[in-house]
């Protein structure tokens, strides 16, 4: 399975140094137009961010969890998933979910699907780490909609992720003390609105460079209250990141804005969850702690050093934080 995960990650370096930097890959707050990549193909897109919210499609969409699917993964089933329902318990009793175990959450972002390659890589690492449940949101009929919709709808799924949740909890006694949600780009702030309609009592998020164009002033994006413990690893702040803090501890790999070996903003957006994968196998990125994002980004970092990512559920140090990682996995 991780020479899968390996091989995978060595694929993607290649496939990006072909992707040539598109002339307008460039964004600031306030532009009515601009590029986001997209999660499953990692092409961009160009936004109109006047182009209307299709507020039918939304409600149809929210009415049927049908649409949103939850996949399950465990190391009984690493790659055909259990489709589970939101209501039917005997989705859950005919699976190979175990109540015991940690579940973890994966919500991939923009254009992104199930089997993307950021939904793979990170199962193919906690399973490989832990017995576990894994549980993809696949949301791509909402995901492959136009920005300014599938933004609008990260409350609204968010929302429904927090009720199936709850139902977890309140039907089968899966403790929120053993969830771990897990979403990158759009998919962090959705993780962020399901965590708030739990209450704030799950017990960890991890935002993946979670999507910065016209979220500064959204109230709906992903905040520290939102988990018991909330942890974001930025990326991309230059660009299709968010870039101030936003969470209990904020990593900044290499300054947070341009990783190594990538010559182009898509590339380093996406090193949020390869980063992350790397560190649930290994726990090996130990970041240490600065006073500022100033500092962060010029390197002049010199506190004590806390792990980036890994799927340790006890984490709780709160703070700003840098590493420095190498070009291939695991860095």
């Amino acid at each position: 399975m991780m020479k899968l995960l390996l091989v995978t990650l060595g694929i993607i370096s290649v496939s990006f140094g072909a992707i040539i930097k598109h002339p307008m890959e460039h964004y600031q707050e306030g532009d009515r137009y601009f590029y986001f990549p997209g999660d499953g193909d990692n092409s961009l897109h160009l936004v109109d961010t006047l182009e209307p919210v299709d507020y039918v499609f939304l409600d149809e969409f929210r009415r049927n969890s049908a649409n949103y699917p939850y996949w399950l993964f465990t190391r009984h089933n690493p790659s055909t998933p259990h489709v589970l329902d939101y209501g039917d318990k005997g989705s859950i009793f005919n699976s190979s979910f175990n109540k015991y175990n940690q579940v973890v959450f994966l919500v991939h972002g923009w254009y992104g699907h199930g089997y993307n390659m950021m939904n793979r890589i990170l199962t193919d690492a906690f399973l490989h780490k832990h017995d576990v449940n894994v549980i993809v949101l696949d949301w791509s009929d909402l995901s492959t909609r136009n920005y300014i919709t599938a933004k609008k709808g990260v409350a609204v799924l968010g929302e429904q992720l927090g009720r199936f949740i709850v139902w977890l909890n309140e039907e089968f006694g899966v403790s929120y003390n053993k969830i771990h949600l897990v979403g990158f780009s759009l998919g962090a702030h959705m993780v962020g609105n399901a965590g708030r309609t739990v209450g704030g009592l799950i017990r960890r998020i991890t935002g993946l460079d979670p999507a910065g164009p016209l979220w500064k002033n959204d109230l709906n994006r992903l905040r520290s209250s939102d988990a018991q413990y909330v942890e974001v690893i930025h990326t991309n702040t230059a660009l299709y990141g968010f870039s101030d803090p936003c969470g209990d501890a904020d990593f900044y790999p290499n300054g947070g804005s341009l990783m190594p070996g990538c010559w182009f903003n898509v590339c380093s957006h996406s090193k949020g969850y390869e980063y992350m994968a790397a560190s649930i196998v290994h726990n090996h990125l130990l970041a240490q702690e600065c006073s500022n994002i100033r500092d962060a980004s010029y390197d002049k970092c010199s506190g004590s050093v806390y792990p980036m990512g890994n799927s340790d559920l006890s984490k709780s140090r709160s703070g700003i934080f840098r590493v420095n990682t190498g070009t291939e996995f695991p860095f």
